[in-house]
């Protein structure tokens, strides 16, 4: 937990957000660390039967606190699966979003992105962080293969997009997750084009030929968050073995 914390300190997520501690006790002995995005029975039965008994997250198991932990929510399931395994739970959210090197440095990483800074960047107990990152490709593309890009790169189904646009793309902003909120601010920067997970529809209005819009899904564009977390681990705390889930937990289907 430290370790994981000197990456992206808790101050560093947002005031509605609950990273940290999940479930478990604290001086329990590591015998392996499942990484993942999102907390689930599955995920449970996998940390188990692969001899984890840590589980760390990216998206908090618990959001808001439990009146009752019984078998009426899958939440409230999930924690008492936990509890009863023995298996802890650490969740790295917006602190991993803002941190520099976490989730949003990953994503431009698997784009080929250079000069990768925040967008908006800002200090929180004299840590520089930011909500999402702009950098630019080697070398400009058509909107029509940057699109085709991102589909092969996060292995997506389909990509959301307004009108593609007629000039070369080359500086990208984005912001993994529920980023819609940065639309605004990718579009003073000058970015060519603006990737995140989510995008209410309105948004997509009135910025025809202005910017790609590109939205990929939120359990694709963090997909790569456990890669942060084994890198952390693996240079922090050696002996730990860490494996990445196998469970995909995005409740979003595609047909």
């Amino acid at each position: 937990m430290s370790a994981l914390e000197r990456f992206a300190p808790l101050p560093l997520q947002e005031s509605w957000d609950n990273a940290g501690l999940q479930v478990g006790l604290t001086e329990a002995e590591v015998s392996g660390a499942l990484l993942c995005l999102d907390v689930t029975e599955k995920i449970v039965d996998e940390a188990v039967a692969k001899g984890c008994n840590l589980i760390v997250s990216h998206h908090p198991l618990l959001f808001r606190g439990l009146k009752t932990i019984s078998d009426l929510t899958d939440v409230q399931r999930t924690v008492m699966k936990a509890i009863k395994a023995g298996v802890c739970v650490v969740s790295m959210h917006t602190n991993m979003d803002n941190a520099k090197g976490g989730v949003n440095y990953r994503i431009a990483r698997k784009l080929g992105l250079k000069d990768v800074v925040f967008m908006g960047p800002r200090q929180v107990d004299g840590v520089e962080c930011g909500s999402g990152v702009v950098g630019e490709l080697e070398e400009p593309m058509v909107a029509c293969d940057f699109v085709l890009k991102l589909k092969k790169t996060f292995d997506v189904e389909c990509v959301m997009t307004n009108e593609l646009l007629q000039r070369p793309i080359r500086k990208v902003a984005l912001c993994g997750g529920a980023g819609d909120f940065l639309l605004d601010d990718a579009i003073a920067l000058g970015a060519d084009a603006f990737l995140t997970g989510e995008m209410h529809y309105h948004q997509y209005f009135g910025h025809e030929q202005q910017i790609q819009i590109c939205v990929i899904g939120h359990y694709q564009s963090e997909q790569f968050t456990s890669e942060v977390f084994q890198e952390i681990i693996g240079e922090e705390c050696p002996g730990v073995r860490t494996e990445i889930a196998e469970t995909n937990t995005n409740p979003i289907c595609y047909f």
